[in-house]
């Protein structure tokens, strides 16, 4: 394997419309409450009408279930409104080199990782694993190597084959392994989509992770094609 060591819009989103179901059934569920209160009422017995304070008890159990659902609505609207918010802000970062642990779609081009190694460590390793989880290299790095170009050549000098590569650093100190990290790498950004759980970032080759795991942003480095 070769390693290299390397110096270093989207269309605006209108208010969320709040969904009617709900509200329609609390009318109907209303309804539906004060017909069955009057047919209680008049079918009651009348040597032992319904105590006023029943009725009161009655009356404030709907309305704390219609409380409810009038604020689950709200809470709905509030989280819609916010992630279509977060996905404007994060539309800027298309075009931009995120950074990011986790699988890479290698095409040949070469990639940046920033490995990072124990500090006490007089030694370290990449470790690159194909999607099968095969190990195809590993490569001796320099200790805090910083960020380094890997080619994609496995460990006999042959290219790797485009496809979804793994990649861990490997701290060792006096022959014995201190630590296993996933590396980091840039890839370019490509689309950024609201998701169940908040924005995510559509990275290149299709690899798709929360905007909350990328820990860095820098503009493009010439290594990717927009």
């Amino acid at each position: 394997m070769e390693i290299q060591n390397q110096v270093t819009q989207s269309t605006p989103i209108g208010a969320p419309q709040r969904p009617e179901t709900a509200s329609n059934a609390l009318s109907s569920d209303f309804e539906t409450f004060l017909k069955m209160l009057t047919t209680q009422m008049e079918n009651q017995d009348p040597l032992n009408p319904m105590e006023s304070s029943d009725f009161a008890v009655q009356l404030a159990t709907f309305s704390g279930v219609e409380q409810q659902i009038q604020t689950n609505g709200l809470l709905r609207d509030m989280v819609a409104g916010a992630g279509a918010s977060g996905l404007a802000q994060l539309a800027g970062w298309v075009g931009m080199e995120a950074k990011v642990a986790g699988p890479v779609q290698f095409d040949g081009t070469p990639l940046s990782l920033t490995p990072e190694t124990d500090p006490a460590s007089d030694a370290a390793y990449l470790i690159v694993t194909d999607e099968s989880g095969r190990v195809v290299s590993r490569e001796g790095l320099p200790v805090n190597s910083g960020e380094v170009l890997w080619a994609g050549v496995g460990d006999d000098g042959s290219p790797l084959p485009p496809g979804q590569y793994n990649f861990e650093v490997e701290s060792v100190n006096q022959n014995t392994i201190t630590s296993t990290r996933p590396v980091e790498h840039y890839a370019l950004v490509r689309e950024a989509r609201l998701g169940e759980a908040g924005v995510d970032i559509i990275l290149t080759g299709g690899h798709r992770v929360p905007s909350a795991d990328i820990t860095a942003l820098r503009a493009p480095s010439g290594n990717f094609e927009i």
